[in-house]
């Protein structure tokens, strides 16, 4: 019997889930299908519920629902308990579903290996104390930086973010020092309306490399920033995108799919 996926979210009709899915569907010879679905703003626990009632094995979630998805799980991975969202569910055997949260995996994963760039030792930036920020903290904290500072235009979000998370390297960026950061990821969806925060000067040199979670045209603010203060070097987060989405399919069929090929293809289809 085919197997059946999708990724859920309100508006969903952008999301390249389903594409990148399918590819790794096919690279892995798997038999399953995977939709894109449409909740309801108040309605993604009953979506989800008929989902899996109906013989649905997995669903990836999107925005707004990560939170309620998590809320919806049995039980948590440590990622999406620390970051109180899941973005993957999965149906266990004894009918339990079990909530994870990818992202942070899929972030370190593209730095680390798609993009060669050691964090161990490294100074990092934040921007941002959203939820895409809570999803990734404890990847990064775990992966070695030396410090992680978080830029927020609200102090009491950012405080309690570091709070939340309570790891030796996390702080509220405070003041500027001489010295820039090694890398700045923001994570903030200022860039999809053609804004970038107000960063302070100072945090970015020839050394610098700038990320962005968003990926595409939503990444362009940031990359106009990036190039005006002289950064080393600018990436956008579609291999973040796939990377993530390679931790779900593990999760779900216990084989990780290759995903420069994806990535490379994505970025073609893009230009």
């Amino acid at each position: 019997m085919t197997d059946r996926y999708a990724v859920v979210g309100h508006p969903i009709g952008h999301s390249k889930s389903p594409r990148i899915h399918g590819l790794f569907a096919a690279q892995a010879g798997q038999d399953m299908t995977y939709s894109a679905m449409l909740a309801p703003l108040t309605g993604f626990a009953a979506t989800a519920r008929e989902f899996f009632a109906r013989g649905g094995r997995g669903m990836n979630v999107t925005v707004p629902f990560k939170g309620e998805a998590a809320a919806f799980a049995d039980e948590l991975d440590d990622a999406a308990r620390r970051a109180d969202a899941a973005n993957t569910l999965a149906l266990r055997d004894d009918g339990r579903i079990f909530g994870y949260n990818t992202d942070g995996a899929g972030l370190v994963r593209d730095l680390s290996i798609n993009l060669g760039i050691e964090l161990r030792g490294k100074r990092v930036l934040i921007l941002g104390a959203g939820g895409a920020v809570r999803g990734v903290l404890s990847c990064l904290c775990a992966s070695g930086v030396d410090s992680l500072r978080i830029l927020n235009r609200s102090i009491a979000k950012a405080d309690a973010v570091v709070a939340q998370q309570a790891h030796t390297a996390l702080a509220r960026l405070t003041r500027v020092d001489d010295e820039p950061f090694d890398l700045i990821i923001n994570c903030t969806s200022a860039g999809l309306s053609g804004e970038f925060v107000v960063v302070p000067e100072g945090v970015c040199s020839v050394h610098t490399v700038c990320y962005d979670m968003i990926y595409g045209s939503g990444a362009a603010a940031f990359a106009r920033w990036a190039a005006s203060h002289g950064a080393a070097r600018f990436i956008d987060g579609l291999g973040m995108l796939v990377e993530q989405a390679a931790e779900a399919f593990f999760i779900w069929r216990g084989i990780r799919p290759e995903t420069r090929n994806v990535i490379t293809l994505l970025r073609e289809e893009l230009n």
